[in-house]
């Protein structure tokens, strides 16, 4: 089960894709329910969902507004007993405006309109965090962190101030992007580092950030009114991460 945000959505449409590319004859069924997808193969009994959860914790309506609960993470109860999880989320914590998802950010009984979103973003993950330490069991389930995704909206990290992804048919040549780590990836770090429970990083962030080539740009479907430079085109990009998570499981 892939958990998180629409770039968890992107590498589960990979995965299905390129599963049903090497069982090209199987039947397959595919169903969404609210904000679970299952792909299905009925004769291999196995099934890839996606569960859409763009915090990991929660977010609820109140008389006063939506608040983000850093501490409250009641959407795990979906997680548990599933043989595969691979949790991602980042892409949304930085929205601000009417993109910005929730009115209020909650810790405990206090209660604030916004804080620093590098500082919420590890609260947040220290409540995920705990949630595996209590609910996982290793010798059943096998938990995956799948990483930062970059976006490639500021050209002055790769040496053009006023490009983006648009128009880009090359990648960042070299093995080191220019503009540097993402602070998030260092997060991510800090907070799995602490999990006594086995979690593993695919730490798809510095191979992403090379590929400003690799974005829908402005054949998504919001075409030149809105320049997708943060989603993955497919075939593309989530497919190396889904390599990456196919040699995890090698002996």
């Amino acid at each position: 089960m892939f958990v998180g945000d629409s770039l968890s959505l992107n590498q589960w449409q990979s995965l299905t894709c390129m599963l049903h590319k090497t069982v090209p004859q199987a039947k397959y069924t595919s169903v969404r329910i609210g904000g679970l997808s299952t792909f299905t193969f009925p004769t291999f009994n196995a099934k890839v969902m996606f569960s859409r959860n763009a915090f990991l914790v929660d977010i609820v309506n109140t008389s006063s507004g939506r608040v983000l609960k850093l501490d409250s993470i009641e959407g795990g109860k979906l997680w548990k007993n599933i043989d595969v999880l691979i949790f991602n989320t980042w892409h949304w914590w930085l929205h601000t405006g009417r993109k910005q998802p929730w009115d209020f950010i909650e810790v405990g009984k206090v209660r604030v309109q916004d804080m620093d979103r590098l500082v919420a973003y590890e609260k947040g993950l220290k409540t995920w965090a705990n949630w595996v330490e209590t609910n996982v069991d290793p010798t059943k389930t096998k938990v995956f962190f799948q990483g930062v995704s970059p976006d490639h909206m500021s050209g002055g990290e790769w040496g053009q101030p006023n490009g983006n992804c648009v128009g880009q048919t090359r990648p960042v040549s070299g093995s080191i992007y220019p503009g540097g780590p993402n602070k998030a990836e260092q997060v991510v770090e800090k907070v799995i580092s602490r999990i006594s429970k086995p979690v593993y990083l695919l730490n798809v962030t510095t191979l992403s950030q090379l590929r400003k080539d690799g974005h829908p740009s402005v054949y998504g479907s919001g075409g030149h009114r809105n320049i997708d430079c943060s989603h993955w085109c497919l075939p593309g990009v989530p497919d190396t991460w889904n390599r990456l998570l196919y040699t995890s499981f090698l002996p």
